[in-house]
C-alpha cells in the first residue's frame, strides 16, 4: 500500500478540516506553518549532509595522494642509487658529480621519512582514540558497538537495537550510557569533527508522520546529534547529521541478521583537514633536491572510537 508523504498528510487533513468546518483559520495556518518549518529543516539537514560528504572525499583523496608521493620518493631514491654506482664502476663517468648524488639521496631519506612520520603520527592518534574507547566499553555494550579505523578514518557502529525505541527514532534509555563515554571521547579530542549518519534496512517504513527511509535514516542521525549536543554538552558546531537510508548496506538484506547489521548509525570522527595539512606541509629543511612536484597531498581521517 502507498504511503501519503507527511507533508501532503498534513496538506490535506488541514484542508479536509478546514472545509468540514472541524477548526478554524488560524489552526489551519498552523498547520501549514509547521509544514513550511519542515520543509525548511529538511533542506537545511541535507545541504549540510552534502557539505559533510564533499570534506570526507577530498580527505580520502589526500591520503591516497601522501600514500603515492612516498612510492615516488623511494622510487626516486632506487634511481638516484643506481646512478651512484654507474658512477662508481664505470670510467666514463668521470664528470659526474658524485657528491651531489649523494647528497640527493641524503635529501630523499629524509623527506620520505618525514611524509612517513607524518602518516604514522595520524594513525597514531586515531589508534589511541580508538583503544580508549574500547576499553571503556563493557563485554554487554561490545555487542551493539562495532569500532573500525579504515583509511585513517573511525567509523563507531551503534546497532538500532540498542540506540533506539522500537520503531522510532527516539533514543532508548540503555542507550545514554554508552553515547556518553562516546560524548566524553569527542569532548577530549577537540580539534575532531563528528558526522552522525543514519543507516536502514530496506523494508519500507510504515509510520504516519515518516515518509520514507530516508527520513528514518537522517531523524536518527539527528537524535543522536542533539543527544550529544544536549546532554553531554558537545559543540554543535562540530557536529553533522545525516542519513542514507537503505542506499550504503554493509550486509545482504536477503537474511534477517543481514537486515540487522544495516540497521545501524555510525559515528564518524574526523581530524580538522586545515590543521593535518599543516602538518603535511612542514617538510624538513633542505628537502629532495629533485622535488618536481606539490608537496601537499591530500589526506583524509575519520576513525571510529575504541577504548
Amino acid at each position: 500500500m502507498k504511503r501519503l508523504s507527511i507533508y501532503a498528510s498534513i496538506a490535506f487533513m488541514g484542508v479536509t478540516l478546514l472545509l468540514s468546518g472541524c477548526v478554524s483559520n488560524k489552526k489551519f495556518r498552523s498547520l501549514q506553518a509547521s509544514y513550511d518549518e519542515m520543509r525548511t529543516k529538511e533542506q537545511a539537514l541535507n545541504q549540510k549532509y552534502q557539505e559533510s560528504q564533499q570534506q570526507l572525499s577530498s580527505a580520502n583523496t589526500r591520503l591516497t595522494s601522501l600514500e603515492d608521493q612516498i612510492a615516488s620518493e623511494r622510487a626516486n631514491v632506487k634511481s638516484l642509487q643506481e646512478a651512484l654506482n654507474q658512477c662508481l664502476t664505470s670510467s666514463n663517468q668521470g664528470n659526474v658529480n658524485i657528491s651531489k648524488l649523494v647528497d640527493e639521496i641524503n635529501a630523499s631519506n629524509r623527506y620520505i621519512q618525514h611524509l612517513v612520520n607524518t602518516k604514522n603520527k595520524s594513525d597514531s592518534l586515531n589508534l589511541v582514540l580508538t583503544n580508549r574507547l574500547t576499553r571503556s566499553l563493557s563485554r554487554e555494550e561490545m555487542q551493539d558497538v562495532d569500532v573500525q579505523v579504515l583509511k585513517g578514518v573511525v567509523y563507531i557502529s551503534l546497532s538500532d537495537n540498542m540506540l533506539y525505541k522500537s520503531g522510532s527514532y527516539e533514543i532508548s534509555d540503555r542507550a545514554g550510557e554508552t553515547l556518553s563515554k562516546i560524548a566524553k571521547i569527542i569532548m577530549d579530542y577537540r580539534d575532531y569533527d563528528v558526522l552522525v549518519e543514519g543507516n536502514t534496512d530496506n523494508v519500507p517504513i510504515s509510520q504516519p508522520n515518516i515518509r520514507n527511509n530516508w527520513d528514518l535514516s537522517v531523524l536518527r542521525g539527528s537524535s543522536v546529534v542533539q543527544a550529544l549536543q544536549n546532554d553531554y554538552g558537545v559543540d554543535p558546531k562540530r557536529l553533522t547529521a545525516a542519513g542514507r537510508g537503505e542506499y550504503n548496506p554493509i550486509a545482504s538484506n536477503d537474511t534477517e541478521s543481514g537486515k540487522t547489521r544495516n540497521r545501524r548509525t555510525q559515528i564518524i570522527i574526523t581530524p580538522k583537514l586545515d590543521q593535518f595539512m599543516e602538518l603535511i606541509d612542514k617538510a624538513p629543511e633542505n628537502g629532495p633536491v629533485t622535488d618536481t612536484g606539490d608537496r601537499s597531498g591530500d589526506t583524509t581521517i575519520v576513525a571510529p572510537i575504541q577504548q
